[in-house]
């Protein structure tokens, strides 16, 4: 079944053609993910059908009723509204149904001496109950918990004013809010953004999981294998659609591209062969030969002339040193961190070798990009060293370009890093990222994100360092771009450390992963997917003590461990105690709903009354026991991160 359907549709803001003729359907629980240059109409496309916008020129079509869900449209958060609060709003017909039925409830204990009151309301009653259970109306506030907290909401938040959170904050709240909506189309506009990895695994499940349909912008690419069934790219004005997920993409575009390229060049060597032989014909200059000329002109001028493929003008460098090194790149011990009394991360120990690939991963706020300030010298750890082997440069790449002169033109920022360096080769170097002609004269300030991240690998690529540090080097690059980064970097000889949500980029470059958290390192050999395999593994025993551990000491941290597995247990077992309450209690309920729904229940007034109140009790106990159980997940988590 289709649900949008986009004919010819063609847009212009002024004298700049966004699109000229993109036609495409979305079907019923079809997801697809848009990709397309920077500027090339993505989210205008969306903004065209969410009615945001109109076309220029051809026809938008949706299905009867469809809800569409756009997360660029909710915007409408109230400041004074608490985070619990503004996400409640979603559920207010289901909330107004439950209040409904509560003063059904207590008109019913009043009307109990009135059998046609009683009987009048207790078919309300069975109405009512059917609608609220139709509309999971027992559920909607462990969604709201569960979509919250997968966003990186928890508990801790939902008391606080929108008016206090960042703008990321403000994100995710109203992506929890879009998401719990539950519309028959989502359109996303890059839903990845300010999520830290936990999160935007939580959301490719969601989203895999999601019933309905899926328009989804991303730069995500990993995101983009895992969530979607289709991709359509917009290229030249138009769209090309594809079945399969991102990696599926990638190889039936490069496939489609040499067979309509040889095609356009098949049917260019057979115009040039007609119109040599009309040249022939027409040169003969007899009547009968240019007779013969013009019927073959004729053809000709029917033939439908194939559009030349159209590919996106593409970054092309490498990466390459210019002395070598030693064995030993980099050795980082005991590292802490405060800002204002707040400790940011502490034990910090790893070493990197020549030619290590490692990726840096972590929840935001950890302080990966604290950490690469300090190898850069930049900032003084409170403890700790940090120690660079023999002939180790270092090259820098800072995911918020503050190195870059916002004053400077292109030309002179990356002339005046290599001020020995020919104006013809600093302008070559620029040119393999793009910048030619008059783009070199452009000042920094007016770039967008993209432009300075390619105008900060120019610097790194000519500075032709051995340890590159980098920090989310592919924010603001396109796909392409990205691309040729990850090909750069696969045939870099020297070291690369580098800070990434990007999990298609660590699967592409790293050899290994280091999960940076507030007290130390865990590291896991592989890309980002043999790390995601080896997460969850038990952990091995630890080391055996060595000599040096004196009986004293090892008899009282056999006691810590005794107690602490002690106090785990007892925590787990209330856990476990309140879910099998909370299982009981749902039985419970389940049968006097089922009693409820018997029409013959409400034959007799007093046992409606005895069944409804009995209700109404393990509901109250209901809620207590879900109190009791998030106590027990939180006292939980606590324990075992001291442990």
């Amino acid at each position: 079944m289709i649900l949008i359907s986009v004919q010819n549709a063609a847009k212009s803001f002024g004298i700049h053609q966004v699109f000229a003729d993109v036609s495409f359907s979305l079907q019923k629980g079809e997801k697809m993910g848009l990709v397309g240059a920077n500027g090339s109409g993505k989210t205008t496309l969306m903004r065209l059908i969410s009615g945001q916008e109109q076309p220029d020129s051809g026809a938008i079509h949706l299905s009867k009723d469809l809800r569409i869900g756009y997360l660029a449209q909710l915007g409408d958060l109230d400041p004074s509204d608490t985070v619990w609060e503004s996400v409640r709003k979603v559920f207010e017909p289901v909330i107004a149904l439950e209040q409904r039925l509560r003063e059904v409830e207590k008109e019913m204990e009043i009307a109990g001496e009135d059998p046609g009151e009683a009987l009048r309301l207790a078919g309300e009653y069975q109405r009512l109950t059917e609608r609220f259970n139709q509309m999971e109306g027992y559920a909607y506030e462990g969604e709201m918990l569960g979509v919250l907290s997968g966003l990186g909401l928890p508990p801790l938040f939902h008391d606080r004013k929108v008016n206090t959170l960042s703008g990321g904050e403000r994100t995710r709240l109203s992506l929890a809010k879009l998401l719990l909506q539950k519309p028959d189309v989502l359109l996303m506009d890059e839903p990845t953004n300010h999520l830290d990895l936990e999160a935007i695994e939580w959301l490719q499940q969601y989203l895999t999981d999601y019933k309905g349909s899926l328009l989804l912008i991303s730069h995500d690419r990993y995101f983009l294998d895992h969530v979607c069934t289709t991709m359509g790219e917009l290229l030249g004005g138009k769209l090309i659609k594809f079945t399969g997920n991102y990696t599926e993409y990638m190889r039936k575009r490069t496939a489609d591209f040499e067979t309509r390229m040889k095609a356009y060049n098949l049917q260019q060597k057979e115009i040039e062969r007609e119109q040599a032989i009309i040249r022939r014909y027409r040169s003969f200059n007899r009547e009968k030969s240019i007779r013969a000329a013009e019927s073959r002109q004729k053809r000709l001028d029917k033939i439908e002339r194939l559009d030349k493929p159209m590919e996106e003008e593409q970054v092309r460098f490498s990466f390459d040193v210019h002395r070598r090194s030693g064995e030993e790149a980099l050795e980082v011990k005991g590292l802490e961190k405060s800002f204002e009394g707040k400790k940011v991360f502490e034990n910090l120990s790893f070493s990197l070798r020549t030619g290590d690939r490692v990726a840096l991963i972590g929840p935001n706020g950890v302080g990966k990009s604290t950490l690469f300030k300090i190898l850069m010298n930049r900032l003084t750890p409170d403890k700790g060293s940090v120690k660079y082997g023999v002939n180790i440069d270092v090259g820098y790449y800072d995911q918020h370009q503050q190195d870059l002169n916002t004053q400077h033109t292109v030309l002179d920022e990356v002339w005046n890093a290599f001020p020995s360096l020919e104006q013809s080769r600093v302008r070559g170097a620029l040119g393999l990222f793009l910048f030619s002609g008059d783009d070199v004269f452009e000042k920094i300030g007016t770039l967008s994100g993209g432009e300075r991240g390619r105008v900060a690998l120019t610097k790194l690529m000519l500075k032709k360092d051995n340890l590159l540090l980098l920090d989310e080097p592919t924010n603001h690059l396109d796909m392409d771009s990205r691309e040729v980064l990850e090909d750069a970097l696969a045939d870099f000889p020297g070291t690369i450390l580098a800070i990434s949500h990007d999990r298609y980029f660590i699967n592409r470059f790293a050899h290994r992963i280091m999960v940076m958290e507030s007290d130390g390192i865990r590291e896991y050999l592989g890309n980002f997917d043999d790390y995601l395999e080896k997460r969850d593994r038990p952990q091995p025993p630890a080391p055996q003590a060595g000599p040096e551990v004196t009986k004293t000491s090892l008899m009282k941290e056999r006691k810590r461990d005794r107690q602490f597995s002690a106090r785990l247990r007892e925590l787990k077992a209330q856990e476990e105690k309140a879910e099998e309450a909370i299982m009981q209690s749902e039985e419970r309920l389940a049968q006097l709903e089922s009693l409820l729904s018997d029409p013959d229940t409400y034959a007799d007034p007093a046992r409606l009354k005895e069944i409804t109140q009995a209700y109404t009790r393990e509901k109250e106990l209901q809620a207590e026991l879900y109190d009791a159980l998030q106590a027990a997940e939180e006292n939980l988590r606590e324990a075992e991160a001291q442990g």
